[in-house]
């Protein structure tokens, strides 16, 4: 276990060397071994350990979840220039009374993003300027004011020992009682007004024009969420810093948006990822005196949102490969099937079986491909094979399922000529794609529409709602000693 913690910590210190210097670590505190850390940050014996555990995990919830709006919003560049655009408020509440007052410095931060989002609107709105570029504009212009401010404070007698510079990268060691009860009055305020908002923020998240048209106050509700989402910055800045404050807004959401189409669940996993990333960054960052808590805490959402892009269930990219992996499979079953019937109907359905050399021709393959395919049909039930291998028989389903690619093939073959007026010879590419695809609701209207036509473009039989049941019932008289005879 102590030779696996290792090397877990040796894969994020390679990340991260140009922070350690001057990013916080709760590490500092002890000298021991990484076992007895772990075994004494789990005794929460050390104040600095509670509260920076506490605050991670109040930030993450907070960020959480109104990231999960951020996101859906597309409005992260949002969150990027509000979380450097309140440097300067922290400069100037540090001013106020030349101390790192929790109130003062939050007053202050919040009043500066206020301004800077203020600064963005009035940009957009009076200038041919995009959002983008008003954003850009202000978190450069905002944060090269901290950064002025900042250098400022630290050059004065006391400067030096101020720890403002700490915002910049995060000090989640310093955060104190009254940075966790802050925390927790932002966090309780933030779903307090998600709950009893919910369908207003759900509503203008996703048609702000219905929302308007409808009587909601749009513009309110937006500028009531800008103001959460100042909070949540500020509150976040002691642990993280303005530099990947953004991170943590975002890359939860972003993680749970992958995993969810629902937007209750999306601010839950939202929420739960914010608060297991502040947790875990917390956890790693004691253990070493050189692993700093902030950016660990990024990466650790980050690792749950590589983690979610992967294994997603729907969206994730294994889950997509292997969709895309069992359809391209099944439409080559699904081909294999129709050629079958090809090879059948071209000899008017006389003969109970198809041989290999056939079906090759039929399919312009060689025996060899044509014979894994058959196997192919025979592992899903559609088919069996005579003794020596070199001929296929359908199963009742396999020619039920033949019937249904060639009836949705010569169905939209039909619909195309009639109802599209395209001519005959440029249906086929089309109907090749779309057969494997129509739902049986749909080739139901299609054959309403098209008055049960009984004949393709090109004058083929269109195979009917008999001859699927033929399949389903080989003891019927009409049927042939297969199960896929059909009448003349």
């Amino acid at each position: 276990m102590k030779r696996g913690l290792q090397l877990a910590l040796l894969f994020f210190g390679i990340a991260l060397p140009a922070l350690t210097g001057h990013a916080a670590r709760i590490g500092d505190l002890s000298e021991t071994n990484i076992a007895e850390q772990a075994l004494r940050f789990f005794t929460f014996q050390d104040p600095a350990v509670r509260y920076a555990l506490l605050g991670s995990i109040l930030l993450g919830i907070t960020c959480g979840l109104l990231g999960g709006f951020i996101v859906v919003r597309k409005m992260a560049l949002v969150g990027d220039a509000l979380s450097h655009a309140v440097l300067p408020g922290v400069a100037l509440g540090f001013l106020w009374n030349m101390s790192k007052d929790p109130l003062a410095i939050f007053i202050g931060a919040v009043l500066a993003g206020l301004l800077g989002a203020a600064a963005v609107h009035l940009i957009k709105h009076t200038t041919r300027l995009k959002e983008d570029t008003a954003l850009g504009l202000v978190l450069a212009s905002f944060f090269a004011v901290g950064i002025c401010l900042v250098t400022m404070i630290q050059r004065l007698p006391t400067g030096n020992k101020s720890g403002i510079d700490k915002f910049l990268f995060g000090q989640a060691a310093a955060i104190g009682a009254g940075d966790v009860q802050l925390m927790a009055v932002v966090t309780g305020l933030a779903v307090l007004v998600i709950l009893l908002f919910y369908k207003e923020f759900l509503l203008t998240s996703f048609d702000a024009g219905f929302a308007r048209a409808a009587g909601f106050p749009v513009q309110a509700i937006h500028y009531t969420l800008m103001l959460l989402l100042a909070f949540a910055i500020v509150i976040a800045l002691q642990a993280v810093g303005v530099v990947l404050v953004s991170a943590m807004l975002i890359t939860p959401a972003a993680a749970a948006y992958l995993l969810t189409d629902r937007m209750h669940r999306l601010l839950a996993l939202a929420a739960i990822f914010g608060l297991f990333a502040g947790a875990l960054g917390a956890f790693l960052s004691f253990l070493r005196p050189n692993l700093p808590t902030g950016p660990l805490m990024v990466l650790a959402a980050t690792t749950i949102f590589v983690l979610a892009f992967l294994f997603g269930p729907r969206h994730g990219v294994l889950a997509r490969w292997w969709r895309q992996r069992s359809s391209a499979a099944r439409i080559q079953r699904e081909n294999t099937l129709k050629a079958v019937y090809h090879v059948l109907e071209a000899r008017e359905f006389k003969g109970e079986g198809v041989s290999l050399r056939e079906l090759a021709e039929r399919r312009r393959e060689t025996v060899k491909d044509a014979r894994q395919q058959a196997g192919e049909l025979r592992r899903h039930d559609f088919a069996s094979l005579q003794e020596d291998g070199n001929a296929i028989y359908l199963t009742p389903e396999g020619w039920q399922r033949a019937c249904a690619i060639v009836r949705n093939h010569r169905l939209w073959e039909l619909y195309l000529t009639n109802a599209a007026h395209i001519a005959a010879d440029h249906v086929h590419e089309d109907a090749e794609k779309i057969e494997h695809v129509l739902g049986e609701e749909v080739v139901r209207l299609i054959e309403k529409r098209l008055n049960y036509a009984t004949r393709d473009p090109h004058g083929r039989s269109i195979p009917g709602l008999a001859d699927l049941r033929r399949g389903a019932s080989p003891e019927s008289p009409a049927s042939g000693p297969t199960g896929y005879g059909r009448s003349a």
